[in-house]
C-alpha cells in the first residue's frame, strides 16, 4: 500500500523545488484563471512558516504588508499552480514559526540578513535538457579557477616560507661557525 501511495506521490511532485527556510524573503509566482483567462501573480513576502518541507505537500505561509494591511498566504511548493519560488533574501532565524513577526511593523519588524548565493539557490534546472544555463556555467568556473588560484597562491607561500626557513638556519649554523672560530682564536691569544 505504502508503495503505491509513494508512486502516485512522485507523478505529483515537482523535480526541484528551491530550499526556503523560515525567514527567507521570496517572490512566488503564482498563476491564477479567472474567466477563461489565465495570468501570474507575483507575491513577494517573508516566509513566517514552513511545514512538510519533504513532503509532496510542502506548505510555505508568506506575510507581506499592503497598503497597511498584513496579509499571509499559504502556497502548496508542488502545487502546479505555483510556478516558480525565489528567495530573494536570506535571513537568521532560530524558529520554524515566526508568528511574532504578526505585531511587529517597522524597523522592529526588519530580520538580520546573511549573504548567500542567490544564483545558486535560485536555480532551477530544466527537466528537457541537462545542460546548464550560461550564468550558471560562469559561476561554477569562476568558482573553480579562484580556487586553484587561491591552491597555487598557498602552494607558493609554503614554498617560499620553507626556503626562508632553511636559509635562515644556513646562516644561523654558518654564523656559530664564525662566532666558535672567533671564540678559538680569542682564547688562543689570552693564552699566548
Amino acid at each position: 500500500m505504502h508503495s503505491i501511495i509513494s508512486e502516485v506521490e512522485d507523478k505529483q511532485r515537482k523535480h526541484h523545488v528551491v530550499p526556503v527556510r523560515t525567514g527567507d524573503t521570496v517572490r512566488v509566482s503564482q498563476r491564477i484563471e479567472e474567466a477563461g483567462k489565465s495570468r501570474v501573480q507575483v507575491f513577494e513576502g517573508l516566509i513566517i512558516r514552513t511545514r512538510r518541507l519533504n513532503s509532496l505537500s510542502a506548505v510555505i505561509t508568506v506575510r507581506r504588508i499592503a497598503s497597511g494591511v498584513g496579509v499571509e498566504k499559504t502556497f502548496p511548493l508542488h502545487s502546479p499552480l505555483v510556478e516558480k519560488v525565489e528567495v530573494v533574501k536570506r535571513s537568521n532565524t532560530r524558529r520554524k514559526y515566526l508568528s511574532y513577526m504578526r505585531e511587529r511593523t517597522g524597523k522592529r519588524a526588519r530580520l538580520s540578513s546573511v549573504e548567500f548565493d542567490r544564483a545558486g539557490i535560485n536555480y532551477v534546472p530544466d527537466p528537457s535538457s541537462e545542460k546548464l544555463p550560461e550564468e550558471a556555467q560562469e559561476a561554477i568556473d569562476q568558482a573553480e579557477t579562484k580556487e586553484a588560484a587561491t591552491k597555487e597562491v598557498e602552494a607558493a607561500k609554503q614554498k617560499e616560507s620553507k626556503d626562508e626557513s632553511a636559509k635562515t638556519d644556513d646562516t644561523k649554523k654558518s654564523e656559530d661557525t664564525k662566532d666558535s672560530d672567533s671564540k678559538e682564536a680569542r682564547a688562543d691569544k689570552k693564552s699566548d
